[in-house]
């Protein structure tokens, strides 16, 4: 062996294989170093600067709910490629990646549960599913969910978090926002609440759809909420467009959303709210 090579420096190697759990995760908004499982027990709110980290449909319910009491309906409905769609490949590639990378079925996750002791319906997008889209089965699971909450007559809560309708089902996508508005009108004709709450991103058809009809509208501090990006809007208009549009905290001074909530909050905020609007007693 020659003499360079024997001393020559070795790069450290890892132990024990390449499969041990990343413990620290880096806040996108003041970069500091979080403790993932103290992120965790802090909803996933960056506790210095108040950043609300993404989240999958599993984790914001379990955010929503309290503990033990979900029961999940959404998952027997399974999305097909009717239109034998192909870009830089084919639909179905694309959603068996996207089925893969989360377990589910496709970007929507509901079933029934209790917030303080109060029986609700709920619904959440997962925008780790193909971005959130909204397709044939997110439309057809929400309208289930809407439908299954008049039966029970509990309320429904919804957790929006999508960058609009599925390119990939072109017109039966679209068609989802008629339907879906059409399922939740059935809550409203027995008396009972629909609470939407915006994440980011909130945009596109489900903006312009169910997501905006909700008796109260909640959005989560700093989301993207709109229809059209605010860079398509500005190319659009040719015009510079205030500081924070349509972030969370714009639309609520400008009466798009009724309130702006940190998650933290949440499952107290909806206790109390649910609490007054079906006159019942929430427990503590």
């Amino acid at each position: 062996m020659a003499l360079d090579r024997f001393f020559r420096r070795r790069r450290p190697q890892p132990q024990g294989g390449g499969d041990l759990p990343d413990l620290w995760t880096q806040c996108p908004q003041c970069k500091q170093g979080l403790y993932n499982r103290d992120l965790e027990a802090n909803s996933f709110v960056c506790p210095k600067c108040g950043h609300h980290f993404r989240l999958d449909a599993g984790q914001r319910l379990d955010v929503l709910l309290d503990e033990g009491t979900f029961e999940q309906q959404s998952g027997r409905v399974r999305p097909t490629d009717p239109l034998e769609f192909r870009d830089i490949e084919a639909y179905p590639e694309r959603l068996a990646r996207a089925q893969k990378k989360t377990g589910r079925p496709d970007a929507i996750l509901t079933g029934r549960g209790t917030i303080h002791g109060l029986p609700v319906t709920v619904a959440a997008m997962d925008f780790a599913f193909s971005g959130g889209s909204m397709g044939s089965v997110v439309g057809e699971e929400i309208a289930r969910a809407a439908e299954a909450a008049a039966v029970a007559g509990t309320p429904f809560v919804l957790v929006a978090a999508s960058g609009g309708a599925r390119m990939q089902e072109s017109a039966l996508s679209l068609m989802q926002m008629a339907k879906t508005t059409v399922a939740l009108e059935g809550l409203a004709a027995r008396g009972l609440p629909y609470i939407s709450i915006l994440s980011d991103p909130t945009t596109g058809g489900v903006t312009a759809s169910f997501a905006t009809i909700a008796d109260v509208i909640v959005a989560e501090p700093g989301a993207l909420i709109g229809f059209a990006g605010p860079r398509v809007i500005q190319q659009t208009i040719r015009q510079h467009l205030p500081e924070g549009f349509q972030r969370a905290e714009f639309l609520l001074a400008h009466g798009m959303v009724d309130d702006v909530v940190d998650r933290r909050e949440h499952r107290a905020y909806l206790a109390r709210l649910l609490g007054v609007l079906t006159r019942q007693e929430v427990s503590a």
